[in-house]
């Protein structure tokens, strides 16, 4: 099957669209036509080269659209289901079988290495030279892909698609870091440090579970007032305040709960800066080589703090991503404020917007 998709021939490149050659699925594999697919920042991570992978490749990991067929070992999805893809797994490993998907002791190998755990690739070029796929499993800034059976996840079809890819990653990682690690007490505090896509679902998370002392902080003033809009009781501009004493003075002394998304070591400083004593934090943003950050040791010894790393919000995908899709349809989750959508033919665009914080997640649409 001929299909266009997005490609990123050498480290640092633009995404670049042309015709592609899709293999048949495998036994273990879903082909699905896409509708949409989310842009995330993993996405330039691999672009980047801050993960290596096998170039050239397909990336996108955020992807919503419907089954076409399905592999011999497939049973419990059929053509025309309606599905989110996100991050796979082997399923058999320790982490996996203790539904801890997201540390899957072969996560390298089923989501970044460019290609089928076996080695082969779902696409080959016009001259039939190899070209990367199954990025998390599916490889979705393609018209069509052929995505591991564990990389996808039936949803409602009256569900919209273009709303349903970031799920997938981004939406699930904020929320689920919220929900599934830190587990803020109603009426607790808990502070956010990055007010983009994934800070922004850990903030609606932490409303949605009511949380009394939301607070977020950013340099922007314009994700500020949407983290205000979105049920922050208090926000933090970094760029002007002292982030930590501004925390404590809210706090009373200290934050129970506190997860950085940035990736930032000073921001991460100033998260276990602002802790209150016992209190827990997480760290999610990916970091360039050289971002080692520095810790107090003795004075967090004596603190009692706990620091979580967390990947994909330590969810199952299949078990999670419809737990926050009936959160939105009761009016709890309302992450559809920070989507917009693009056409696929603009991706350069939604990943230049996504970039300079213009957009908080774009998401392009087939």
């Amino acid at each position: 099957m001929n299909v266009k998709a997005a490609v990123v021939d050498a480290v640092g490149e633009p995404l670049r669209i042309r015709e592609l050659v899709l293999d048949e699925p495998r036994a273990n594999e879903v082909q699905v036509r896409m509708a949409a697919t989310g842009v995330c920042h993993t996405d330039a991570v691999l672009r980047d080269g801050w993960i290596p992978t096998t170039m050239p490749i397909v990336l996108g990991h955020e992807g919503a659209g419907i089954v076409e067929r399905v592999g011999s070992a497939v049973t419990h999805l059929q053509p025309g289901d309606h599905v989110v893809l996100s991050v796979n797994s082997c399923g058999t490993c320790r982490s996996c079988l203790s539904g801890h998907p997201a540390y899957c002791l072969e996560i390298y190998a089923h989501n970044f290495a460019g290609g089928r755990p076996d080695g082969s690739s779902a696409f080959t070029d016009s001259d039939g030279s190899r070209v990367g796929s199954h990025f998390f499993g599916q490889s979705s800034f393609a018209e069509v892909v052929n995505a591991s059976v564990r990389s996808v996840v039936k949803i409602p079809e009256d569900f919209p698609l273009e709303l349903a890819g970031p799920l997938g990653c981004g939406i699930q990682t904020g929320a689920g870091s919220v929900i599934n690690v830190l587990r803020p007490a109603p009426g607790g505090s808990f502070v956010v440090f990055g007010a983009g896509a994934v800070g922004l679902s850990a903030l609606l998370a932490a409303v949605a579970g009511r949380v009394g002392t939301i607070i977020a902080v950013d340099v922007v003033d314009s994700r500020l007032e949407l983290a205000t809009e979105l049920g922050a009781t208090h926000v933090v501009n970094g760029a002007r305040e002292d982030a930590v004493a501004r925390i404590q003075e809210i706090t009373g002394g200290g934050v129970q709960t506190a997860l950085d998304t940035t990736g930032n070591a000073r921001v991460f400083r100033q998260m276990i800066d602002a802790l209150a004593v016992a209190g827990h934090a997480g760290a999610l943003g990916a970091s360039a080589a050289g971002s080692e950050g520095v810790i107090d040791l003795p004075t967090a010894l004596s603190r009692g703090i706990r620091v979580t790393w967390i990947v994909e919000g330590d969810a199952v995908p299949q078990l999670f991503i419809p737990e926050l899709i009936a959160m939105y349809r009761a009016g709890h989750f309302p992450f559809d404020r920070l989507v917009k959508t693009y056409p696929f033919t603009d991706i350069d665009t939604a990943f230049a917007d996504s970039e300079s914080g213009d957009v908080l997640k774009p998401v392009v649409v087939f």
